[in-house]
């Protein structure tokens, strides 16, 4: 089969969670079928993005785009002038001719178009000569949602509220146009079935990559961690929170508890939060996050906002560290809470969750060790990526590879 991919970025550095499910269910696919990667390149892939771009793609067409920078006066007037349009400025931003045309000569040589998540649907054109698939990772308005729901001053919760109407009305619109919908999680696919009112829709599991993320022999642990790109807003706003709210308790019942936060482009208020006393430190970017894993006690996962499904807690699980997550931290995954990780909501029942695990090493090993043999057995890449094509020959594709399983 040749699949044409669409994105709105080259994928490396590989350091976010949407970056890493493409990168590896793309590795995945390359193995048996022929990927043609067409994404935007606004020069701020890593310098060896291209390049590197063949570890998950055949062929990458790379078309150049110069949006506004944040901050300056031309970002400022773009952000105004998309008050009066339909659509949200999150997809508006990536809008593209140029994209759009090199879609539509690609799809005339391809089998299967894949517009990977919300971002890149403004360049997809109706009329495309093969079926049309739109991943979502998440869904989109529901992080709008609860975005406008976490306490706020009124300018901020209107801005919130009218951005989540309107980006609820074209994410409904989108996904009402492709051939088919895949969702990271039976909840988000639920979730768009209903509000959305999808007929042709189903979803693929989360995955990790084993050989990458791999159980180190028993070694000393201590403190907590969390791991995930910190310029994502609901990360930044779970941190934020656990640090204000539970941290604090943390500490008072166990003194040299340490909090370590990983991932990149932390703002400066969250730099803020490592102060000489607080015992908690701010790394930004590191080129490896296992280190931190292996070293940790606990990884901390304490959303209160988000959608799809967090990789951070499938890493944890591979490397054997223990996880404490919220409701949200944690959904869309098929996981036990008291089995796989512990789950909890409030900041007093999260502080307890965590002393808990502290003070009790024998039952956080057990539930590491259930986690572990959890996602060894259900988390494979392969395995999804596996999933995602079975949903695509649903599409009317079955003759191509029928044609391909002829040849071969």
């Amino acid at each position: 089969m040749r699949i044409l991919w669409i994105k709105t970025e080259l994928l490396h550095p590989v350091d976010k969670g949407g970056r890493i499910r493409s990168y590896q269910m793309l590795r995945s696919l390359m193995q048996r079928h022929h990927v043609t990667y067409v994404c935007l390149d606004d020069g701020s892939a890593a310098s060896d993005a291209l390049t590197r771009a063949q570890e998950y793609a055949h062929e990458v067409v790379t078309v150049p785009f110069r949006p506004a920078r944040k901050g300056t006066p031309a970002y400022l007037a773009d952000l105004l002038l998309n008050l009066f349009s339909p659509v949200p400025y999150i997809v508006a931003r990536f809008r593209s001719g140029a994209l759009r045309a090199r879609i539509n000569r690609l799809a005339a040589t391809s089998d299967l178009v894949v517009c990977d998540f919300l971002m890149p649907s403004v360049n997809v054109a109706d009329d495309l000569p093969v079926p049309a698939v739109l991943f979502q990772h998440n869904v989109e308005a529901l992080i709008w949602q609860r975005r406008a729901s976490v306490p706020q001053n009124a300018l901020q919760r209107a801005y919130m509220q009218l951005q989540w109407r309107r980006v609820r009305q074209y994410e409904a619109a989108q996904c009402r146009r492709f051939s088919h919908v895949v969702a990271v999680s039976a909840v988000d696919a639920e979730l768009m079935r209903r509000e959305y009112g999808l007929q042709s829709l189903s979803h693929v599991e989360t995955g990790v990559d084993f050989e990458y993320f791999a159980a180190p022999s028993d070694r000393p642990r201590s403190g907590l961690v969390f791991v995930g790109s910190m310029d994502w807003m609901p990360n930044a706003d779970g941190i934020r929170w656990f640090a204000a709210e539970v941290f604090p308790q943390i500490r008072a019942a166990l003194a040299e508890v340490t909090l370590t936060v990983v991932g990149r482009e932390p703002a400066a208020a969250l730099r803020q939060l490592a102060t000489p006393h607080s015992g908690i430190t701010v790394t930004g970017t590191v080129p490896d996050v296992r280190p931190y894993l292996e070293r940790a006690a606990i990884s901390i996962v304490p959303l209160r906002i988000g959608g799809g499904t967090r990789l951070k807690i499938y890493e944890a699980m591979a490397m054997g560290t223990p996880v404490v997550a919220t409701t949200i931290g944690a959904e869309g995954l098929p996981v036990k809470n008291g089995e796989h990780l512990l789950i909890a909501d409030s900041a007093a029942t999260q502080a307890a969750a965590v002393i808990g695990l502290l003070q009790d090493r024998e039952r956080a090993t057990r539930i590491a060790a259930s986690a572990l043999r959890f996602v060894r057995a259900h988390c494979s890449w392969e395995g999804v990526a596996e999933q995602f094509l079975s949903q695509c020959v649903s599409l009317g594709v079955t003759r191509t590879l029928a044609r391909e399983d002829r040849v071969a």
